[in-house]
């Protein structure tokens, strides 16, 4: 199942009276897998996966439904706001289901008041001089609204319409377009302040029909003062540096432990970084400074090993660092940072072509380092005290033959495991991180035929958190990292006319694997074609090798769920997987 959909659940599994351990069930009785009842949901339809014995109708509020050869079924239906009734009939068995719809608009408060958690900024925050400070709140249509903080005031204006951006798993539906909303009742407002101190809480009033109502926000402003520097050092591996104040933001190059950057904004428990970063405060140390942290740069130097290529970058400060990666070549930035970089050793290399670099926008310095090969095979970061350490690691060595993966180590992820963790579960049942496993030991076993070393992240029914899955990619460095799932869809999307392969990839690097074993398998077992995914999810974040994650087909399918239980299909499934990497590694190795 693709991470980015939420779980789907199984409902009745006990009351039926019946396991899920196997894909196929003589006499099925009338199941349903998804969605479980009193399931609530802001989409505007709802599908239905169950399955019942194959002869005879299957009905929905009365309404016969279309379903596969084995009986499977996954219609849509349409979701008005609030309550929703389904009655799925077989034969003498019924099964009611409840799914309430609710609405995405905002809710405008009873009577002179703020609706409930509508005030903004929602979190203490702290800014620069000068920055604008803005604040939101939903109240009555023709009210006037207003914010005092300090000693000013500031009036919130009323907004007649507003975007809605759709959510990020919107592009798995195929309908991601943002959506203008008339809305009632929205107010905003900014100002800012020149001042460094503490401002307070803000106070909120609004005023209608001669009545006035007040209500202080969740936390104070602060405006920062230039004469005080305050550094963050991270503290973790990894710190998770991000585009805004909350999980949402996207993710940037992770900064490694003991990189350190003034702090130049606070919101709740996020700190804005100098080169425009945020960072959860509690993967750093935070500290007063003389000044923000600056470094000059003197001397890189390089040398390569049998496997990895490593860059050193002698600095006075931990500065932060960014990464961007094309076909041919690798970019790193350092940040706070000016050169004074008159001698570089860096003598013949199996990997790096040449290296240059360029002073940008001031204390920004970029490394761009040219490959001799089309295919990059992963980097690491460190620092070791104040010096940054860049790896760049070195193709596979491969033997002429190319059926062979000696020399070459795979690690395998069967997405899921356990009770707690089913993964998507198909119209019997039948849950993918069974599935995911099967396929897996399956493909384990034809790699380690031709040779490969082959590592799982599982062998049985185990719970592992998808932080520690990515955790043994690290640990493991092999040549190639996939992850073995089966899909699933949003509640709004097609379960029945949705089906095929799909790939996803975040690390450039990762592309063209991505892109190859999609076209392999779709061509070499003539499936669907669902698409290439650039993904940001815990199985392809790893940038030490190429990490996929694989979606071998949808288990909400009626239609490709025959197939995927199939365990004749399975093992030509692992099959062609086998053929598809060894044609790939052979295609973008080395040789001995």
């Amino acid at each position: 199942m693709n991470p980015l959909t939420p779980p789907f659940s199984t409902i009745g599994l006990t009351t039926l009276g019946f396991a899920i351990a196997a894909p196929v069930m003589a006499q099925q009785p009338l199941f349903i897998a998804y969605p479980p009842t009193n399931h609530e949901t802001t989409a505007d339809r709802i599908f239905l996966i169950g399955t019942a014995a194959a002869e005879g109708e299957v009905t929905v509020n009365g309404e016969a439904i279309d379903r596969s050869d084995a009986g499977h079924f996954a219609p849509s239906f349409p979701l008005q706001i609030g309550e929703n009734r389904f009655v799925i009939r077989y034969q003498n068995q019924e099964i009611q289901l409840v799914v309430t719809r609710n609405s995405t608009q905002p809710i405008l408060p009873q009577g002179i008041d703020f609706a409930k958690g509508s005030l903004l900024p929602a979190n203490s925050i702290a800014r620069l001089p000068g920055e604008p400070i803005c604040f939101e709140a939903i109240a009555p249509a023709d009210a006037t609204v207003s914010v005092r903080l300090g000693n000013r005031s500031v009036a919130l204006l009323p907004q007649s319409q507003s975007v809605a951006l759709p959510a990020n798993n919107a592009v798995l539906t195929g309908n991601n377009q943002p959506e203008t909303q008339a809305i009632a009742g929205l107010y905003q407002g900014c100002t800012n302040f020149d001042t460094p101190g503490n401002l307070g809480t803000p106070v909120f009033q609004l005023e209608l029909n001669g009545t006035v109502k007040t209500q202080p926000g969740s936390g104070s402003i602060e405006i920062m003062t230039g004469d005080r520097t305050e550094v963050a050092e991270v503290i973790v591996d990894s710190g998770t540096a991000r585009t805004g104040p909350g999980t949402d933001y996207s993710r940037l190059t992770p900064l490694p432990q003991g990189t350190q950057a003034a702090i130049t904004g606070k919101e709740g428990d996020w700190l804005r970084l100098d080169y425009g970063a945020w960072i959860k405060a509690e993967e750093v140390r935070v500290f007063p400074a003389g000044m923000p942290p600056r470094s000059l740069i003197r001397s890189v130097r390089a040398s390569h090993g049998s496997q990895w290529t490593e860059v050193f970058f002698p600095l006075q400060v931990p500065v932060p660092v960014s990464v961007a990666q094309e076909t041919d070549k690798l970019t790193l930035t350092l940040h706070n940072t000016t050169a004074q970089t008159d001698t570089i050793a860096f003598n013949d290399n199996p990997l790096v072509e040449w290296m240059d670099w360029q002073q940008v926008e001031g204390d920004r310095l970029q490394y761009t380092f040219h490959f001799k090969t089309q295919q990059q095979w992963g980097y690491k970061l460190r620092y070791d005290g104040t010096t940054l350490v860049l790896s760049l690691r070195h193709p596979p060595k491969l033997r002429p033959d190319l059926q062979s993966l000696a020399g070459v180590t795979i690690l395998l992820d069967p997405g899921h495991g356990s009770d707690a963790d089913l993964g998507a579960v198909g119209p019997n049942g039948y849950p993918e991180k069974e599935v995911t496993l099967r396929v897996s030991q399956l493909l384990r076993d034809r790699l380690q035929t031709r040779g490969a070393t082959v590592v799982m992240t599982r062998e049985g029914d185990d719970d592992i958190l998808p932080g520690a899955r990515a955790d043994k990619i690290a640990e493991v460095e092999p040549t190639i990292a996939l992850s073995i799932h089966y899909n699933a869809l949003p509640d709004n999307g097609d379960a029945v006319n949705t089906a095929g392969v799909g790939t996803f990839w975040y690390q450039p690097q990762a592309r063209d694997l991505a892109t190859f074993l999609y076209n392999y398998l779709v061509e070499d077992l003539d499936r669907p074609a669902y698409g290439v995914f650039w993904g940001n999810l815990a199985l392809t974040r790893p940038a030490v090798t190429p990490s996929v994650l694989l979606e071998l087909g949808f288990m909400i399918n009626p239609a490709e769920f025959e197939w995927i239980a199939d365990p004749a299909e399975q093992e030509k499934l692992a099959d062609s997987l086998a053929a598809g990497i060894t044609a790939w590694i052979h295609s973008r190795g080395g040789s001995w």
